[in-house]
């Protein structure tokens, strides 16, 4: 799964930072990250609102996400070189302080970078990646893949030695093999719109931690 780096220019202003958070849940699936949505969703919130509490509400200001190997990478970039975020101890009787926390406490690694003409506040979140453009572990995807090679090597033998499917042509293999598996169910008297409501509700449950 090809995962290139994007950015997007925003405003920093309250509107926007639920934009991103929005944004960022998008990409998330589509890099096939869902698991790490609720915390990168609240560390660009928190960064994104560094900006506006410290740099000034209207800051220009750019959301840049990337793979940094096995690592996502988050980076917010804003044009005050001076006003550097700070790890404070954010007692209960601070009212500022918290972002800064909240990002430390729940990436893995952060640090300020600064440019000439800008500076770039990032984050870093563990992936259970294989690699920067494999798939997250796990024993269903495993299971998949397996079954996805021996059903891609039954419809047509492939040389040896030519390697894993292309993602185009593993998900026409995918739906190739969940049409196979419908008629199976058909042709032993199962409801085949059940058993892929059932599959929807699985997957959905897991995708949002809860068990069916």
């Amino acid at each position: 799964m090809p995962r290139k780096p994007w950015e997007i220019a925003f405003t920093a202003e309250p509107a926007e930072v639920a934009a991103l958070r929005r944004i960022m849940r998008m990409h998330l699936g589509l890099w096939g990250l869902q698991d790490l949505s609720d915390e990168a969703q609240l560390c660009v919130s928190e960064l994104a609102s560094n900006v506006i509490t410290h740099v000034g509400s209207g800051t220009p200001a750019t959301l840049a996400v990337s793979m940094n190997g096995t690592y996502l990478r988050l980076e917010i970039h804003d044009p005050d070189v001076r006003a550097l975020p700070t790890l404070l101890d954010a007692g209960p009787d601070l009212e500022g302080g918290r972002g800064m926390a909240l990002v430390d406490a729940v990436a893995d690694r952060w640090g300020v970078h600064r440019c000439r003409d800008r500076k770039i506040t990032w984050c870093e979140l563990a992936t259970r990646l294989t690699s920067p453009h494999g798939h997250v572990e796990n024993p269903g995807v495993m299971r998949a893949e397996a079954l996805l090679r021996l059903y891609d090597t039954a419809q047509m033998p492939r040389r040896p030695g030519s390697g894993t499917l292309s993602t185009p042509v593993a998900e026409e293999t995918v739906i190739s093999a969940i049409t196979d598996f419908l008629r199976w169910l058909s042709a032993h008297g199962c409801d085949a719109d059940e058993a892929l409501d059932r599959a929807q509700t699985r997957h959905d449950a897991e995708l949002t931690g809860r068990e069916t």
